[in-house]
């Protein structure tokens, strides 16, 4: 833990000279802090390809405790774990776990290598029913995430995660089930899905495909928004990255209200029919 620590001091002072870097994590200015540290990475041109900006998001709420969303470029996701009694407090405390994990992310053992990937297999393999020889069969699950992270050398696992969220989101919306069954290989969805990053065209797509579960089984998607929603709250409170649970929400929330949009709609052209059919008899 005391070498961990020290290695972040240690990147503090690279990345944030300007900074003292026993102090940066008591700066009650940490929200520029952290801007500040994406602000350098992007002059060293070491930010992710889908490159934006930090940005914030703050629940409604009529009182306390408030929640308060980091996103960073790349989009990974952070929130504030403390239950906080102001906005500002909140947005603080989601700068800091955003600050800290964007530090850790720099570390050497976070960047993908033979030897994090023979870790991270072997982790895999502990954790299913799979075998060692499994990693040279991109046929089967272990083989999959194997080829994965040969694909990604030489990149952090905040980056890497940047391309799993949308392998995440698939197989949580059914589509990875469906590929399969249409007899293309993990390399060639991977190979496909590896080029685009999640967007709002995709988000839709999803949405859609939610919309016609819901029409096989009605109330469905409101059965999954409260798991959606419990999830990230949970997640929240242990400073975890969010990103696949409120990637979740927002893909449940959009499909929501589309229905609700289309409902509206019927009832409205039900009402102008009816008016319609009152004024010719």
């Amino acid at each position: 833990m005391d070498r961990t620590l020290e290695s972040l001091q240690y990147l503090i002072a690279q990345v944030l000279p300007h900074r003292d870097p026993a102090l940066v994590f008591k700066d009650l200015n940490v929200v520029a802090v952290l801007q500040e540290f994406w602000e350098n990475k992007q002059k060293q041109r070491a930010v992710f390809p889908s490159e934006g900006t930090v940005v914030y998001e703050s629940l409604n709420s009529p009182g306390p405790p408030f929640v308060s969303y980091v996103t960073l470029p790349g989009g990974s996701c952070f929130g504030n774990f403390q239950c906080c009694l102001s906005r500002a407090e909140a947005r603080r405390d989601a700068a800091k776990v955003a600050l800290i994990n964007s530090l850790f992310n720099e570390l050497p053992c976070r960047k993908i290598t033979k030897e994090f990937i023979m870790e991270s297999v072997q982790e895999a393999v502990s954790s299913t029913s799979g075998t060692l020889s499994d990693a040279d069969d991109p046929s089967t699950s272990i083989g999959a995430y194997h080829y994965m992270l040969e694909s990604n050398m030489g990149k952090t696992m905040l980056e890497f995660q940047e391309l799993m969220i949308v392998f995440q989101l698939l197989h949580w919306n059914g589509s990875l089930k469906a590929l399969r069954e249409t007899k293309c290989s993990r390399q060639e969805v991977i190979s496909y899905y590896s080029q685009y990053s999640l967007d709002e065209r995709m988000r839709s797509h999803m949405a859609l495909d939610w919309i016609m579960k819901e029409q096989e089984s009605p109330g469905i998607i409101s059965q999954e928004l409260q798991v959606a929603l419990r999830e990230l709250e949970e997640a929240r409170k242990a400073g975890q990255e969010l990103r696949f649970y409120k990637e979740k929400k927002e893909i449940l929330s959009l499909a929501l209200s589309h229905i609700y949009s289309d409902q509206v709609t019927s009832s409205s052209n039900d009402d102008q029919m009816d008016l319609a059919l009152s004024g010719y008899h």
